[in-house]
């Protein structure tokens, strides 16, 4: 099942919200009212608002999932493997798709709203079932069921819902998923569950749970057809009405005959043997709302009574005449059983009502998606939950003594795990605006079937059961609340923090780097992140200028007392004027988008058949001069030369594939090209990149469990992760998509993390790799823009990729900041990077960086000096902040003292521990679909046995005497020492 929401593109408005794009202050997420203003009913919401019961409701939908793996678990207990099933009413009884429903001629004009108007006939597909989640006999102690899909037109259905027990025996939601977990298992486990009932909801309430169900399931029944079944909560019934509907057997529908106790499916045969005999007639009735206490909306336990809202005839069900028997009619029983039929699908004018009509939407959405293989769910291990649970208590002790880092290396990897356990219960808050109160919709479509084996353009359908998860316009999530105080946005001044805490005073090398890594980041981050702006002088933000002292924000243009910068469009726009959610403009996935394009315009353009566009080996041009790639702002050498790289790899991929498999169409070879690409690109910054910035042994043996899996001789650790978690036990890409807790995105703390400028040098001098002489000297501004293709082309990407290779990026510290990005021209804008990086961090709320440290469970920090070692800098630190709480998250970032071996911050490594695992965890791509079928046999092995070095060699084959050995290709190489004159 798909549920295709389609998003609109990211100048549109999206439907059902005001458009806020323009920058508005006083424009916030416009919702509709849940309750029509003129209807005498009413809904409330559990939890006091929409958004804590939708919170709920995800969470009851996660039970049901569960519930239907526990089932599935107990019916293949006996060694024969049953496949997920739906959680409630697995097994149809009746499954036929040529009924009709034809309204009444009389049907009253209060009545006559939408698709319900006199003598009007409709397609009809109709499933009875037995109520339980497996597949048992029909003479089973059960209830039974009846969903009726009515086909108003190509783009308009309404399924409607019932069983043939008059209410619920569930007030709500939550009753209702808590008592189907309970009694679902063996008998200690029921047991268990009635005692966690007991506790939960009282005695009394237990026991009329269980007597209505008691009730309910020894209601005999010797046909479907001549049952009543009545709906289990209410729904409008156009504008005012409210309504509880049924379905009854017409006057003169006749007995079944007593069933066969030796014919497990009686209820098929005899519905086979009516049918074959002449059509099934049952009436569709609707019971009136009267009022709050006879005929309730919110509590599904209490009847309607017919003496108080009696049942109106509105429409007459035909099941016609057929033999169920021939193989056409069985085909089309198979193709009903896959459907999945849920109460919002339908209109407005037919919304279900109610808290357990509420929370059917996002359960059966929920169970549907997880039964036809487009959601997963995994059960955590009883010892994960109970030893993995005793280890990290432990840990939170031995870290107020100990830092992380000090302790022995497998203890440190196990600690990590614990601190990640932590972060991904707290720390992944959902903003994107969902569907709050629920809406109606159309059934939902299928996927598109090539989605299913390639990457959509703009990250769409990697969810298949929420297609719009992670697409381009979808917003970014939170780790920590966000911090709005738009009376401290130029407190203390931008400029004066750039120019005292960030500007580079002299150049402080990473000596165990290469600038490489430093391009490489760029690489990735273009991938990821990326917020919309508005062009300069539609939607700025406003910085003035420290007293004396003046900005042109234009090359030429006039000097200003304000450094206007180009706004970012926004999601919304809080009352107080304050932007509130930002869209990504590039997918969230981790997909290559830099290289491929986020959207199809860009992906045709890069393209040539299955190859990637390349002039004599290098990109070509666009119609600007910029080099044509998928991504190409902030554009310089660096970018150009991986770029490049990583497209004659992909060049190189549609040869290799075309040569094993000579059957494969263009779009084949490009879409498995691309996979291998990305997930290559993945595993090179998972096991190489992160590694070499975060140079320590417990950082390269953790996240080569994440992509791997624990080192085969380890036993330690493979004990530990076994016993604390089950997904690095078996690395990553072995398990299955896992969003743990919250729908998949980036993050704005994630972004904040990652501005990594201070990597960048000012100064380049571009080396021959055969002889180390001198080719030329460069300003970073002598290589960006259009002037990076020609250097390029001139130097040669076997003598720029040396080049890098043998020199250092900077040191991620204070008074580092490139001046070349100080004053950085990009679009025609000028701008201080480094004023932008504190403006943007402080204008999307998030939290100063002592804030930042507690929302992360870390300890804050007392006083300036506590944070560096620096004098100078503290005594800056001091002049410009009034105390510690005020300090910029960018600026803490910087001045923190790392642990050994580390590129940078402690606290900045908390995001990464929870947000690297994330974004291979949440991808269909790099967990279920991570396999030869998808990839290709060659695709799978490519991606095993490649690496950096691997990737440079095969284009750069001249180079391989002096990348590092026993070395990433992210570590200093050998440089070639010129001959001397």
């Amino acid at each position: 099942m798909d549920l295709r929401i389609r998003r609109p593109r990211l100048n549109t408005p999206r439907s059902g919200r005001t458009e806020i794009w323009k920058g508005h202050p006083d424009q916030i997420r416009a919702r509709s009212p849940i309750n029509p203003p003129d209807a005498p009913w009413t809904e409330e919401y559990a939890g006091g608002s929409a958004e804590a019961e939708r919170a709920q409701f995800e969470e009851l939908a996660g039970a049901m999932m569960r519930l239907a793996r526990r089932t599935r678990d107990r019916a293949s207990a006996h060694g024969v493997p049953h496949g997920l099933d739906r959680a409630l009413h697995a097994k149809a009884t009746l499954a036929v798709d040529h009924a009709e429903l034809r309204f009444r001629d009389d049907l009253p004009e209060e009545l006559c709203h939408g698709f319900a108007h006199r003598g009007a006939t409709y397609f009809t597909t109709v499933r009875f079932s037995n109520a339980a989640g497996t597949g048992e006999s029909d003479h089973a102690r059960d209830m039974r069921g009846v969903a009726l899909r009515v086909k108003v037109d190509a783009a308009t259905s309404h399924d409607l819902l019932m069983t043939n027990f008059p209410v619920s025996h569930a007030r709500d939601a939550r009753q209702f998923v808590e008592f189907a977990s309970a009694l679902t298992g063996g008998r200690l486990q029921r047991l268990l569950g009635v005692v966690r009932l007991l506790r939960l909801f009282g005695p009394a309430e237990v026991i009329r749970m269980l007597r209505n169900v008691s009730t309910a399931r020894r209601r005999p029944i010797d046909s479907v057809a001549t049952q009543i079944y009545w709906s289990r909560g209410a729904m409008r019934w156009g504008p005012t009405l409210a309504v509880r509907y049924l379905l009854r057997p017409v006057a003169q529908a006749a007995p079944g005959p007593v069933p066969d106790p030796r014919d497990p499916a009686f209820l098929s045969h005899e519905a086979e043997r009516r049918l074959a005999g002449g059509d099934i007639l049952m009436e569709l009735c609707v019971q009136r709302f009267v009022d709050a206490t006879s005929t309730p909306i919110e509590d599904a336990a209490v009847p309607w009574p017919e003496t108080v809202s009696p049942p109106e005839p509105v429409a007459v069900l035909t099941i016609h005449r057929c033999d169920l028997t021939t193989p056409e009619a069985q085909r089309e029983a198979e193709a009903i059983d896959a459907l999945a039929f849920n109460p919002w699908n339908t209109t407005e004018e037919f919304r279900p009502l109610g808290n357990l009509n509420r929370a059917r939407k996002s359960a059966y959405d929920a169970s549907a998606a997880q039964r036809s293989g487009t959601r997963w769910g995994a059960d955590v291990p009883l010892r994960n939950r109970v030893l993995g649970g005793a280890a990290r208590a432990g840990f939170k002790v031995v870290n107020r003594v100990i830092p992380w880092w000090r302790l022995p290396v497998r203890i440190s990897v196990l600690n990590l795990e614990a601190f990640r356990h932590e972060l991904r219960r707290k720390n992944l808050i959902d903003t994107e605006p969902r569907d709050v109160p629920p809406r109606t919709r159309a059934v939902p479509v299928l996927p598109a079937e090539k989605s299913r084996w390639a990457r959509t353009p703009d990250g769409r359908d990697n969810d298949l059961s929420a297609p719009e998860m992670g697409a381009v316009g979808a917003a970014f999530g939170r780790n920590l609340r966000a911090a709005y105080d738009p009376d401290g946005f130029d407190r203390p001044n931008p400029v004066l923090v750039s120019d005292q805490l960030l500007a580079r005073e002299r150049f402080l090398p990473a000596k165990t780097l290469n600038i490489l890594a430093a391009c490489w980041i760029q690489f990735q981050v273009h991938d990821w992140v990326n917020h919309a702006r508005h062009p300069l002088g539609e939607a700025d933000v406003r910085v003035p200028m420290p007293q004396g002292r003046t900005w042109h924000n234009t090359p030429e243009g006039p000097a200003e007392q304000v450094m206007r910068i180009g706004g970012n469009k926004t999601l919304e726009v809080g009352p107080d004027g304050t932007e509130r959610l930002f869209a990504n403009a590039a997918s969230h996935w981790w997909d290559a988008s830099e290289i491929y394009g986020s959207d199809d315009e860009r992906m045709r353009e890069v393209r040539e058949g299955a190859k990637i566009r390349l002039d004599d080996g290098y990109l070509p041009q666009d119609c600007d001069g910029q080099e044509l790639t998928g991504f190409n702002e902030s554009w310089w050498l660096g970018l150009s030369g991986l770029h490049t790289l990583f497209a004659r790899e992909h060049n190189a991929l549609c040869d290799e594939l075309r040569a094993h498999y000579r059957g494969w169409s263009d779009e084949r070879t490009f879409q498995t090209a691309r996979l291998i690409v990305s997930a290559l690109i993945a595993k090179i910054h998972t096991v190489e990149w992160t590694p070499a910035i975060l140079g320590t042994e417990a950082i390269d043996l953790g996240l080569k469990t994440n992509w791997h899996g624990p080192p085969s001789g380890d036993w330690l650790t493979k004990l530990g992760v076994w016993l604390m978690d089950t997904h690095s036990s078996v690395g990553i890409p072995q398990t299955v998509p896992d969003h743990t807790g919250a729908p998949y995105s980036l993050t704005e703390d994630f972004a904040t993390v990652y501005r990594l400028h201070p990597l960048i040098p000012d100064d380049y001098r571009l080396l021959d790799s055969a002889t180390g002489e001198l080719l030329r000297k460069a300003t970073f501004n002598e290589i960006r823009a259009t002037k990076a293709d020609e250097v390029l082309r001139d130097t040669g990407l076997d003598n720029l990729l040396y080049s890098f290779g043998t020199a250092h990026p900077g040191a991620i510290t204070l008074h580092n900041f490139p001046e070349a990005l100080r004053r950085f021209e990009r679009e025609g804008e000028l701008i201080d990077l480094a004023v932008v990086d504190l403006v943007r961090t402080r204008r999307r709320g998030v939290p100063r960086y002592n804030d930042f440290r507690a929302g992360l469970h870390m300890p804050r920090i007392r006083s300036f000096d506590e944070l560096c070692t620096n004098p100078e800098s503290v005594r800056r630190m001091k002049e410009l902040y009034r105390d510690v709480d005020d300090l910029d998250t960018v600026v803490g970032l910087l001045a923190e003292t790392p642990p050994d071996g580390f590129g940078f911050s402690d606290t900045a490594f908390r995001i990464f521990i929870l947000m690297a695992s994330r974004r291979l965890q949440s991808d269909r791509f790099l967990t279920v679909d991570f396999r030869e079928e998808i990839y290709s046999p060659l695709g799978m092995d490519w991606i095993e046995q490649n690496t950096m070095t691997s990737v440079v060699l095969r284009h750069c084959p001249d180079l391989a005497a002096l990348m590092p050995r026993g070395a990433t290709a992210f570590a200093p190489w050998r440089p070639v020492v010129p001959p001397t004159t």
